[in-house]
């Protein structure tokens, strides 16, 4: 690469930043690889062809505001500039996502609470319609038996249990089983309704869950756990030669 001649090396940069293949971060590596380069890689035309891609709504810039002490193009500096008020925004409103989806996750599981009480308060309300169903029944039963022979002491017991009914049975059964069909319609739409919130709640949690996902934190974490694993490994070798 030594024979080669700047001109060169700087229109190679030229098309391989033209054609998208070396972009600012491929253009820093090579900055750091030798003095030569360094010369090379900070020139304007480079940059400026840069910035005119990566934010061509903002090629509007004034030479004026740059210093030029720094060994870095004026064109450099301002693409870093530039580059860092670009990552902030987007990190701004990465912020904002996730705390949309935090708000979203948390009424979804306000809603799916509330569902679950309503479900459990008609199963109550189901159990003790089924209860006075079969109690009804029961008399009804009874007040049918008492028209045939029956022994003494089962007459009493079923003359006691009619005279407790204090509402008339036939109509009373009929209510109580449409108690029973509304409270069944009923847990059935809240079912679904759990299923339908339940959906959203996973779908929201994952849309979170890609949001907040980094791929370096994830190579972070194995580090850490794999040199945690090299530290204990080590000390379980030390304390073995040290029995002996």
């Amino acid at each position: 690469m030594s024979a080669l001649p700047d001109d060169l090396l700087r229109r190679i940069m030229e098309i391989g930043i033209q054609s998208g293949t070396l972009g600012c971060a491929d253009l820093c590596r090579l900055s750091i690889a030798c003095r030569r380069l360094r010369f090379l890689a900070a020139d304007d035309s480079l940059w400026s062809h840069l910035l005119f891609s990566d934010f061509p709504s903002d090629f509007n810039f004034n030479f004026n505001d740059i210093s030029s002490s720094d060994v870095n193009s004026k064109l450099k500096r301002l693409y870093k500039a530039r580059y860092e008020s670009d990552r902030y925004r987007k990190r701004q409103q990465q912020i904002c996502a996730v705390l949309k989806l935090q708000g979203k996750i948390a009424e979804q599981s306000g809603k799916i609470r509330r569902i679950e009480l309503q479900i459990l308060e008609e199963k109550d309300k189901l159990d003790k319609a089924d209860a006075e169903r079969k109690y009804l029944c029961q008399i009804r039963h009874a007040s049918v038996a008492l028209n045939v022979w029956q022994p003494e002491v089962v007459r009493a017991r079923q003359e006691q249990m009619v005279r407790q009914c204090t509402v008339p049975v036939k109509s009373r059964i009929k209510t109580v089983e449409m108690e029973l069909s509304s409270c069944k319609n009923q847990i059935a739409c809240l079912r679904k309704s759990l299923i339908t919130e339940k959906r959203r709640l996973c779908e929201a949690e994952e849309k979170l869950a890609r949001v907040n996902y980094h791929p370096l934190q994830d190579v972070e974490g194995a580090s850490l756990k794999s040199g945690e694993r090299r530290i204990t490994n080590k000390k379980l070798k030390l304390s073995k030669t040290s029995k002996f």
